[in-house]
């Protein structure tokens, strides 16, 4: 048995920099010390309330400092996280702690827009689940439980954390994520872009923690060096640009779309010399990045964006930019130490090594799930002699650098072509008038599909269907360019910011 608990990452971090400030949020700092002391108490409770080790409890929390405790704590008491959205209804809620076997459930009371207390009780009716709603204007569940806690000895390969998928084919799955897994994604950081504990970091988190990306990258790895976490719950651009002023933020990690919205709200009140110079690293993920929008944040920031690429099941990072190198823009790096990444066909066998070619990526190495949770066959689907296939297609350069050409499930194949709607996205954001554009396939008698853009244009800018189509009938060849132009005043995103395609038909 290699006996390692995630936990170790605050608990090594609260014994070298007790006094050190851990989080912040609204205003106040919580030293690492603190936050290890409520993680403590709620292992206490959950242990006196029945957890037992290899148990599953839900939590649903927004970007809070109970987040954490909660999720330490869960730990801790040798348990498994289930952290699930906290924009799911009852029913869908009610389907995470069915289909996970939950034990308990830790749950923020939320506000009149967002009741994610009512939710929870809802859900948690008629089931066997212990509910813990999370009200700072009342007593904390875990008020006057002991400060102290003996972590619970669990070995590297049990489960640590169920993450479950968005469901966007099929119902959501749980990939369960080992100890290992987790504690070895969240370390890379020092190698991926030098981060230190003699050099800690500031995180502005405003990805959610329950998403893999803000799990691993901003709270595991930062809690591991010793940095400090700047909690945003609701991704808002103008607070974001506050606060990574106040806080001399120094490490800021979005989605396309929020760089977008930064971008956007940028006014001669924002002091952008002075965040650029406490800016160190700025990173992306989750879905691929325009490439005007990675060229301007550098010229105003003077930071190179770090593309990375990764999944829930993947723990999630996957592969990155190289740090300190002229970027390669639209690429998402490298396998990162540790995995390994090729290009397979349909049927597993390896894409020919020719540069370019086309195929779907497959990963293999220290960030891979242990396969779905009580899903032998769905697991058998996409996992085989180590390797995991993503669902993504990409191509790889001389350089061993890959590149997203798009999802598989959102390639348009239009009279036989196989059209990737990526390149028309980034071509489009060249236009003056296009803010932002998602390009999806629907239906047609002829050609099977037909290619459609649906747009936000600039606040000012004026086009009309007929020139947009003209003007991607120049500079595309005739099978990819849009035939049908909708004009939206915003598009539907997910909770981590992608773009929601499914809902643009």
């Amino acid at each position: 048995m290699n006996e390692y608990n995630l936990a170790e990452l605050l608990e090594g971090s609260a014994a070298r920099y007790p006094d050190r400030t851990a989080i912040v949020f609204g205003g106040r700092r919580l030293s690492y010390a603190q936050v290890d002391m409520a993680a403590c108490q709620i292992a206490n409770l959950l242990v006196a309330r029945g957890v037992r080790p290899g148990d599953k409890v839900a939590l649903s929390m927004p970007n809070l400092p109970y987040f954490t405790m909660a999720y330490y704590g869960i730990l801790k008491a040798g348990a498994t996280v289930v952290p699930l959205n906290v924009l799911l209804k009852a029913r869908e809620v009610a389907y995470h702690l069915r289909d996970s076997d939950a034990r308990a459930y830790v749950a923020f009371e939320g506000t009149p827009e967002l009741p994610i207390g009512n939710t929870a009780r809802t859900a948690a009716e008629g089931t066997e689940v212990d509910l813990y709603v999370v009200d700072p204007s009342l007593q904390l569940p875990w008020a006057g439980e002991p400060p102290a806690f003996d972590t619970v000895a669990t070995d590297e390969d049990d489960t640590a954390v169920i993450l479950y998928t968005s469901g966007t084919t099929g119902v959501p799955k749980g990939a369960e994520l080992r100890h290992r897994n987790m504690r070895d994604n969240a370390l890379i950081d020092e190698m991926l872009f030098d981060t230190s504990e003699e050099r800690p970091d500031t995180y502005l988190c405003v990805l959610p923690l329950f998403h893999s990306y803000g799990q691993t990258v901003f709270q595991n790895a930062a809690l591991a060096f010793g940095g400090t976490i700047v909690m945003l719950p609701r991704f808002e651009p103008r607070a974001a640009l506050r606060l990574m002023a106040e806080e001399r933020v120094t490490i800021f990690g979005g989605v396309p779309t929020m760089y977008w919205a930064l971008l956007a709200a940028l006014d001669e009140s924002v002091d952008v010399a002075a965040l650029a110079g406490d800016l160190r690293v700025a990173l992306a993920g989750g879905s691929a990045l325009p490439g005007e929008v990675h060229r301007e944040f550098q010229e105003r920031f003077g930071v190179t964006i770090l593309e990375g690429y990764g999944l829930s099941e993947t723990s999630p990072v996957a592969s990155f930019s190289v740090f300190g190198q002229a970027p390669r823009v639209g690429s998402i790096g490298v396998p990162v130490p540790g995995v390994e990444m090729k290009l397979v066909n349909d049927d597993w066998s390896d894409v020919k090594s020719d540069t370019d070619a086309i195929g779907e990526i497959a990963i293999k190495g220290h960030n891979v799930m242990k396969g779905y949770y009580k899903r032998p066959e769905a697991t058998a689907e996409v996992l085989r002699d180590g390797w995991f296939r993503t669902g993504d297609l990409a191509r790889r350069d001389a350089d061993g650098f890959y590149w997203i050409v798009d999802r598989a499930k959102d390639m348009i194949i239009r009279g036989g072509f196989n059209v990737y709607p990526r390149e028309i996205e980034e071509l489009f954001m060249e236009h003056p008038a296009v803010s932002l554009i998602a390009v999806i396939g629907v239906p047609h008698e002829s050609h099977g599909e037909e290619i459609k853009a649906v747009i936000v244009t600039k606040a000012g800018a004026t086009a009309t269907e007929g020139e947009l189509v003209a003007w991607g009938k120049e500079r595309l060849a005739a099978y990819k360019y849009p035939r049908i132009v909708e004009f939206a005043d915003v598009l539907p995103l997910t909770s981590t910011g992608k773009i929601l395609k499914r809902e643009l038909g």
